[in-house]
């Protein structure tokens, strides 16, 4: 390639602000305002949030509560993760318009290697401009994308380039690009490892490099020390890796109190054993696994699963799985904090045999999932549950929310699509 990009084939886009930008589109009044997506209470926690928002300080992983009191003017919304997935869909589906060879990080950021796509739709940097511009024409958010010629370079340049750029990095224009960075930008650096490295005065980018690797090596470990080095340089050789099918999805939650009451903990495995069926059917998958995770007041945490005789994607089937073995623990009334629901072992759903059942009815549970899932889509998550959701005014029941809230995220609730973390990473 030549020009702009000349050397540069490699692409990292991030959609900006994610779930907040989902939730805006959505939402039109509340655009230009500050917006956090994430759970209410005690111990809600902060997944997404607005440009607006995160001017106050704002940002991802940080508990509701302290959000509201650096912005208290901010909305908060619950979260729909269901309509998140169907957004990450489409623009992956565009990605893969341009090339194969893409490869997700999560519901929100991809690598892709566009070296075979530039005869049809020119340099990296065309290529990028038009991505901009089809995902907003198409889906009405914002994303930023990083040029450059390795994955690493490419994903610290779409991080400067947010929100709403474009950042193009030559390989003769690296060296200038990392080296004034500070060494926390290397992939691999941690606080603990940040904090090491600063003792011994290195401050940026281009201080380490400077340091020979075997004095690296002896600082912060052999692999480690050859690996920061080899970035400081800018080399990065990993290729674009296609990705590979999901292996697992599910839904956790943490209670806002310690619940030591099996009425409730039953009813929130349904909600979770709902959500995560609607994930399955929503991306194709049968489980052949049912597991349970259960975290006590002492953060003491045990799992258990199940395989299942036929595949499936429904919720019923999920749930009664996930209570009996939930039942089997013969726990008395043990104080927990955390429960959560995950379907493994995933196939392709067309390529499962269906067990047949003499004198089954036409319409089974699954239909009556479907067009849940139907009306989900047309008037928002939770349109339609179970009735023992419900209480008696037919409102959400106590501890039961409408949308996934201050777990859904890589260390809470919800979990991966395509074995990826669906925390909006945006903010990096």
């Amino acid at each position: 390639m030549t020009g702009r990009a000349q050397g540069c084939t490699v692409l990292h886009v991030d959609m900006d602000a994610f779930f907040a930008s989902v939730e805006v589109r959505r939402r039109p009044e509340l655009a230009g305002t500050p917006v956090i997506v994430g759970g209410a209470g005690n111990r809600g926690v902060v997944t997404s949030a607005t440009y607006e928002a995160r001017r106050y300080g704002v940002h991802a992983a940080m508990p509701t509560a302290r959000a509201l009191r650096l912005c208290p003017t901010a909305t908060v919304l619950p979260g729909d993760l269901a309509l998140y997935a169907e957004v990450s869909r489409s623009v992956m589906a565009l990605f893969r318009s341009i090339t194969p060879l893409v490869e997700p990080l999560s519901l929100d950021e991809a690598f892709l290697d566009v070296a075979g796509a530039g005869r049809r739709l020119g340099d990296a940097a065309e290529i990028g401009e038009y991505i901009r511009a089809r995902v907003f024409d198409e889906q009405g958010i914002t994303c930023s994308v990083g040029v450059a010629g390795s994955k690493f370079v490419a994903k610290l340049a779409s991080t400067r380039a947010k929100p709403d750029g474009m950042l193009v990095v030559r390989p003769q224009e690296v060296l200038d690009f990392l080296h004034p960075l500070p060494v926390g930008a290397l992939w691999g650096v941690g606080p603990k490892t940040e904090e090491q490295l600063l003792r011994l005065g290195l401050r940026t980018v281009g201080d380490l490099a400077h340091v020979p690797a075997k004095t690296l090596q002896r600082a912060v470990g052999t692999a480690s020390g050859a690996h920061l080095h080899e970035l400081a340089w800018g080399r990065d050789p990993r290729r674009v890796v296609p990705d590979e099918p999901e292996k697992s999805t599910g839904h956790e939650e943490t209670f806002g109190t310690d619940v030591d009451d099996p009425e409730v903990i039953h009813r929130e495995l349904l909600l979770l054993a709902e959500r995560t069926a609607g994930r399955l059917r929503s991306g194709g998958w049968l489980a052949r696994t049912v597991s349970i995770k259960v975290r006590f007041a002492d953060f003491a945490t045990i799992t258990r699963s199940r395989t299942l005789d036929v595949p499936t994607d429904v919720g019923q089937e999920l749930y009664d799985t996930a209570r009996s073995l939930f039942d089997a623990l013969g726990l008395d009334r043990a104080r927990i904090r955390l429960v959560g629901v995950r379907a493994e072992r995933l196939v392709e759903a067309g390529s499962a045999p269906q067990q047949l059942e003499l004198g089954a009815r036409e319409h089974g549970r699954r239909d009556a999932e479907l067009a849940a899932d139907r009306a989900a889509r047309r008037f928002g998550a939770g349109a339609v549950r179970p009735a023992s959701l419900l209480r008696r005014d037919g409102r959400p029941g106590r501890g039961v929310r409408a949308g996934p809230g201050p777990a859904d995220r890589q260390s809470g609730a919800a979990r991966n699509l395509r074995g990826r973390s669906v925390v909006d990473h945006s903010e990096e």
